[in-house]
């Protein structure tokens, strides 16, 4: 049972952990659902009735049954879920041995509708905390391809990875996010889905973004501009390079001039925002050409614990 606020990716972390393990994954809302629609129909059969029980329920194979907003559903919904938990069937219906039961909702403190959960049916679960983390949500992003400002910006002020606000429905969260860099893409105002607070925070830091020098001398190792004095405008030049070099050539490039004009804790965050890209393009090609530079290896081995810790 995942529990944590809205926005941070519950539901994201079960179907990518399916994905990872090659499993089935259903989701099922069990907010959206009355009893009759999980415990299926009855219909006649040789004078008894007989459960005919819903499609979407797994009726082979291996996978991930996902129960989602589970305690957003009412007391009589919770009881027809905690036999299938519990039991592992429900009416006719038995879950294959194949299939996991997994679950998640919302905390009372998040102002959301959430029904209190009995005690034989929470006492049957492992229970986990997922909380915002900006390392992870700058891992997945450079991943996703989030924008790289978006990415730069929450670097600058991690404080707005998430931050629920009581007095509007538009509040920054991961998901909200990951929304807002398709809308920054599209050329769209961000503020209906971060806020308007969030969403001029980040339009003055994207100024600081838009007068930074040309990364692409930096990047094909060639003499570039001295580092930044400016906090924000560090951030957004760290960033930027880890996003937007495409190769292992042009990161060892990045990394060599970090290495020569920068302080080494912001070698360090250049480090831990290329590498997740490097695992895609090929981590191998970047430690073989640094090996080729004795300088850059004498630098590892004197910051080892610093920049990969």
């Amino acid at each position: 049972m995942l529990w944590g606020p809205p926005g941070v990716g519950k539901s994201s972390i079960v179907a990518q952990t399916a994905r990872k393990y090659g499993l089935g994954f259903i989701d099922v809302r069990l907010s959206q659902l009355a009893p009759t629609d999980l415990r299926g129909l009855p219909v006649p059969q040789d004078g008894v009735s007989r459960w005919y029980p819903p499609e979407f329920l797994p009726q082979g194979g291996e996978g991930i049954l996902f129960l989602d907003e589970l305690n957003m559903a009412p007391p009589t919904m919770q009881g027809m879920a905690q036999q299938l938990i519990l039991d592992r069937k429900v009416g006719s219906y038995e879950l294959p041995e194949g299939w996991f039961v997994w679950a998640a909702g919302n905390r009372k403190e998040d102002r959301a509708a959430v029904f209190d959960m009995p005690a034989p049916l929470a006492n049957r679960f492992i229970h986990l905390e997922v909380t915002p983390d900006l390392a992870s949500f700058k891992a997945y992003g450079l991943q996703a391809g989030i924008h790289e400002r978006i990415l730069a910006f929450l670097s600058f002020r991690p404080a707005l990875l998430h931050q629920m606000d009581a007095k509007s429905p538009a509040w920054p969260s991961p998901r909200s996010w990951e929304m807002a860099s398709h809308l920054l893409k599209a050329g769209l105002d961000i503020a209906p889905v971060v806020g308007e607070a969030a969403a001029a925070e980040l339009a003055a830091y994207v100024q600081v973004y838009e007068a930074l020098p040309a990364l692409s001398d930096i990047l094909e190792g060639r003499e570039g501009p001295p580092f930044p004095e400016e906090t924000s405008a560090r951030y957004a030049l760290t960033l930027g390079l880890a996003f937007r070099a495409e190769n292992a050539r042009q990161a060892l490039n990045a990394f060599r001039w970090m290495v020569d004009v920068a302080p080494s804790e912001w070698v360090q965050l250049l480090v831990s925002d290329l590498y997740p890209r490097l695992k895609q393009q090929g981590l191998g090609v970047f430690t073989l050409l640094v090996r080729e530079e004795p300088r850059l290896q004498a630098y590892l081995a004197e910051h080892r614990e610093l920049v990969l810790g």
